[in-house]
């Protein structure tokens, strides 16, 4: 992502990305289901519930893709959910998309 333009913060669980997204505020957020402690869905959810960060956009890269999981992510807000394994291509022209930046 950093070799494309973008800023790029690393958080190692669901806490740990509450506080960065708190702090900084990011455009977007690419979040894994399967974090220690709060766990993504909690993470989108509780980002979602926050009027100051309705425009926040959420992409879920997961392994975790049945359909049952699939519809929890985009019911709880993601804007977009990503199968593992997914190549690099995949992510990036789905933030660009989110983000309306050109290739």
């Amino acid at each position: 992502m950093e070799q494309n333009g973008y800023s790029v913060l690393v958080a190692g669980s669901g806490e740990e990305a509450l506080e960065i997204i708190a702090k900084y505020e990011p455009d977007l957020v690419l979040l894994d289901i399967m974090l220690p402690g709060v766990d993504g869905y909690e993470v989108c959810e509780i980002v979602r519930l926050n009027p100051e960060w309705q425009e926040m956009k959420i992409i879920f890269l997961t392994a975790k893709g049945r359909d049952v999981d699939m519809a929890k992510g985009m019911v709880l807000g993601a804007d977009a959910y990503i199968i593992k394994p997914f190549s690099n291509v995949d992510i990036l022209e789905n933030v660009r998309k989110l983000l309306d930046d050109p290739p």
